[in-house]
């Protein structure tokens, strides 16, 4: 079966730079590997989503470098819309379970930050829990600006890029001299 190429994770392309009054998002927990099945619907029928998706290279067993794409969190879509829209990606048939975020402004902020951590090209690994440690923002470098909390690795320093509404996230490399402590904690909600 040959590996297709890289689809839209995001609909409509200036999601987030939208300034809608608190519009309503739901996390669709889908079945398994029925991710992209489901953003294609959504595109179709012009609902408003969001499922980050990150470059995979791996060594096929004949030894050359191959390239996939896998959604950054396995079987959730963001859906934007109201209970019509909710509906619409339940009798998708992709869908198991959704859920509605109650704390939209927090999701939308960790979203759009993992939106814009993806477009660095720089190489991420998921993050399936987030660790304890310092919550930082970055100082320098193409990932200034962007705030996380900093867990040490196989002597590395990375910094978690997280969507809390899930407790996971995005983690990348950095180096110490990179950010500023801003608490041992992350921000609470206003």
């Amino acid at each position: 079966m040959p590996i297709l190429k890289s689809e839209p994770d995001c609909y409509p392309d200036d999601l987030f730079e939208r300034s809608d009054d608190a519009p309503t998002w739901w996390a669709c927990y889908t079945r398994s590997r029925q991710e992209k099945q489901l953003m294609r619907q959504l595109r179709k029928a012009e609902i408003a989503y969001y499922a980050p998706v990150i470059s995979h290279r791996y060594r096929s067993p004949a030894g050359r470098i191959r390239e996939s794409f896998i959604p950054l969190f396995a079987n959730y879509v963001f859906v934007c819309g109201d209970e019509m829209a909710r509906y619409q990606a339940v009798c998708s048939g992709c869908v198991s379970n959704t859920m509605p975020v109650t704390d939209t402004k927090r999701l939308v902020t960790d979203l759009t930050q993992i939106h814009k951590l993806i477009q660095t090209g720089a190489p991420l690994a998921p993050e399936a829990r987030i660790e304890p440690g310092d919550w930082v923002r970055v100082r320098n470098g193409k990932f200034a600006g962007f705030e996380g909390r900093v867990i040490r690795r196989h002597q590395q320093t990375l910094l978690i890029v997280e969507v809390r509404f899930m407790n996971q996230g995005a983690s990348v490399a950095l180096d110490d001299c990179q950010f500023d402590l801003l608490a041992k904690a992350p921000p609470q909600p206003e």
